[in-house]
């Protein structure tokens, strides 16, 4: 993997990759890190991490403004996705006690309504009913007159939003191939975390209903090919779901996750990397506690033993070899208990090919295309 920073600074660097891999520009992306690279440690650093990236973003927006101002829609399109991109990868570095992270998160919101309004016109905010609120998602639409057309749910982990789904890249590459995809934050995850204050739970089959009962009722989606695909905690969040929403036809994730409960443990004993600064603090924020020994007897409950083998769709697990969170030990777990998938594949990533970090972040366009491809196949199959 890349790394740009020297020292414990794991998680920027991995960051760092995925911003690059993502669209961001080496020479911004260089400006927004040189503050921070004498910083000690990530914890202690983040609020110089932030400041510098938030720089870089600001120069950004009003450079677009500059260009839509002076009518270059294009220019500004491309400005306002890599000033959203830097906010959204900087935000997930902050404590969630920061005061100023809430309006830091709404400025990547309003980056990316600027770049669905001028750049990505099939690509709109649309919000999903869930138990007397409503879930916030980004819905990139393949159908170009209205037909249904086979459509992808994709969930994200413990940190990440659909912000960061969305410029990965992978919902407008499945676009090209006729599948839409949404992109949503379910409880414990961006907005629905941040400002409706939704917090985790074990049984993530109730997102799954909400959202295909949602998509169902769009006459653009054809009901008989949903799917649903994840990665980091989305590993256990999709087998879970399609273990018990049956009407999902297909799964796949980026990163196995079949035993979180025993990676948190794990974690207390300061074994792996953590995928954010200020771990435990972020985990309670998500999950909805307040002390680690509570939530760690919960989280025990997070695991797909006797799950997976419910699992009755095609099923992929791309896992990288060299994953410094979640063990491949899980990915050959779930894989070997999925005895009931008609079509089970399991694909390593090697530190020689790229894509061997967590969920491939070193090397995106090499796993997005491929996780692609099996579902596009998958999807014709069916």
């Amino acid at each position: 993997m890349f790394e740009y920073f020297t020292g414990p600074k794991y998680v920027w660097n991995l960051g760092v990759c995925a911003t690059l891999n993502n669209g961001g520009a080496i020479d911004e992306v260089d400006r927004a890190c040189r503050p921070a690279r004498e910083a000690a440690d990530v914890n202690s650093g983040s609020k110089v991490f932030m400041r510098s990236w938030k720089a870089v973003a600001d120069q950004l927006a009003d450079q677009a403004r500059a260009s839509e101002a002076a009518g270059h829609l294009r220019t500004a399109g491309q400005q306002w996705y890599r000033s959203g991109l830097y906010v959204c990868q900087a935000e997930r570095m902050l404590s969630n006690a920061d005061p100023g992270r809430r309006e830091f998160y709404q400025q990547a919101l309003d980056a990316f309504a600027k770049v669905f309004e001028i750049a990505d016109p099939a690509t709109s905010r649309v919000e999903i009913p869930f138990e007397g609120t409503t879930l916030p998602a980004y819905f990139s639409n393949a159908s170009k007159a209205g037909e249904p057309v086979p459509t992808v749910i994709m969930w994200n982990g413990l940190d990440s939003t659909k912000e960061h789904m969305y410029t990965s890249g992978w919902a407008q590459e499945m676009r090209e191939r006729g599948v839409s995809v949404l992109m949503i934050d379910n409880p414990g995850s961006g907005e629905a975390l941040r400002f409706q204050e939704l917090k985790s739970r074990i049984e993530s089959e109730d997102w799954a209903t909400a959202q295909v009962d949602w998509l169902e009722s769009r006459p653009d989606v054809d009901s008989d090919r949903i799917g649903l695909v994840g990665w980091s905690l989305g590993g256990y969040y999709v087998p879970r779901a399609a273990a018990y929403e049956k009407r999902i036809k297909l799964i796949a994730v980026w990163g196995a996750n079949h035993n979180w409960g025993e990676v948190q443990k794990k974690r207390l004993q300061r074994e792996g990397e953590n995928p954010v600064p200020h771990y435990w603090e972020h985990v309670l924020w998500v999950w909805g506690f307040d002390d680690v020994e509570k939530f760690i007897e919960y989280a025990e409950g997070v695991h797909l033993n006797g799950v997976v083998d419910e699992i009755t769709v095609p099923f992929l697990i791309a896992h990288g070899a060299n994953d410094r969170q979640i063990s491949v030990d899980y990915a050959h777990q779930s894989y070997d208990q999925a005895v009931r998938s008609p079509k089970r594949e399991l694909r390593i990533f090697t530190v020689e090919e790229g894509a061997a970090e967590h969920v491939g972040l070193d090397h995106m366009p090499h796993i997005n295309a491929y996780v692609a491809d099996w579902v596009e196949d998958t999807l014709a199959e069916l």
